[in-house]
């Protein structure tokens, strides 16, 4: 089906969408809409009445899930013809088109709003990250992704970033170590240092693995150093304290800065020389993109 497929490695390669996810995620939408009782088609339209229809920008920005969006109409009805004229990472700008609809009108209604859903969240996603990753781009800071995402829709969250131009982090909780301040809040009460905590974590786990910590101030983060985390999350640190840390680091950790980050904060951050710069807000506080499907011709 032309679906794009990835092994997923931590900060590096996209995830893996499989066919069998994107069918199910299709099918469960299309239960939802009750797509194949469409009162309002199947009473207007003579079901053998063919058309054409193209999917529109209305607004600019960059396009992600064209593939999903074929695999729509696919299911719906496999006599459906769909031409793209935009592949996914590709800028859209307003009034241009993205792809080409073509068959049975009755369908292509009936489908059309599962199909704009996809494409619409998606691209979303990637012109979010995309406007954060140009910010930065005159830096080596990559900016990386949550597990802040849409239950159920982690896996398009994520290759939607990456479409946009971002890095994926941790996919989930199985793939790395990140030891968070609610871990570390209960470890210290039970006599723990930043230390033991990372040494207890290393002794329990494969050597493969990335273990990362959160802290909150140049103290915790320098101890985390020296224990030797993989990756130190500065949460919330001032720019004056990333700086330093950064300095006193000298590249044995990875450095990713967390926390409030804004497009107007965002470029001070990169420049601090912190390798990554996790932002949850692409995921869960983007504006979807304005994408319609409009009657082209009979045909």
């Amino acid at each position: 089906m032309g679906l794009p497929f990835f092994n997923h490695k931590y900060e590096s390669e996209i995830i893996n969408l499989s066919s069998s996810y994107i069918d199910d995620l299709i099918t469960m939408s299309f239960n939802e809409d009750s797509a194949f009782d469409d009162i309002t088609t199947n009473t207007l339209l003579d079901p053998n009445i063919s058309s054409s229809c193209n999917l529109v920008a209305k607004s600019q920005g960059v396009i992600s899930g064209i593939n999903i969006v074929k695999r729509v109409f696919e299911l719906y009805d496999n006599t459906i013809i769909f031409k793209n004229y935009k592949t996914d990472g590709e800028d859209v700008f307003v009034n241009e088109k993205i792809a080409n609809v073509s068959g049975k009108m009755a369908s292509i209604l009936s489908s059309e709003r599962v199909a704009l859903n996809f494409i619409q969240r998606m691209s979303g996603i990637s012109t979010e990250t995309n406007k954060l990753v140009k910010y930065i781009s005159s830096t080596s800071a990559k900016l990386v992704d949550t597990r802040k995402t849409t239950p159920g829709y982690r896996m398009l969250d994520k290759y939607a970033v990456k479409m946009g131009g971002g890095t994926n982090h941790r996919i989930n909780l199985a793939e790395a170590v990140l030891i968070k301040d609610n871990h570390i809040e209960a470890l210290l009460n039970d006599g723990y240092s930043l230390t033991k905590i990372i040494k207890l974590v290393r002794d329990g786990i494969s050597s493969e693995i990335k273990i990362e910590i959160e802290t909150e101030s140049i103290k915790d983060a320098i101890e985390s150093i020296e224990a030797g985390a993989d990756i130190i999350m500065l949460d919330n640190m001032s720019i004056n304290d990333m700086k330093e840390v950064v300095m006193i680091n000298s590249g044995r950790s990875k450095l990713e800065a967390s926390g409030g980050i804004t497009k107007d904060n965002i470029l001070e951050i990169a420049k601090t020389g912190v390798d990554m710069i996790s932002v949850g807000a692409i995921t869960h506080s983007f504006a979807s993109l304005d994408i319609s499907l409009d009657y082209d011709q009979l045909v």
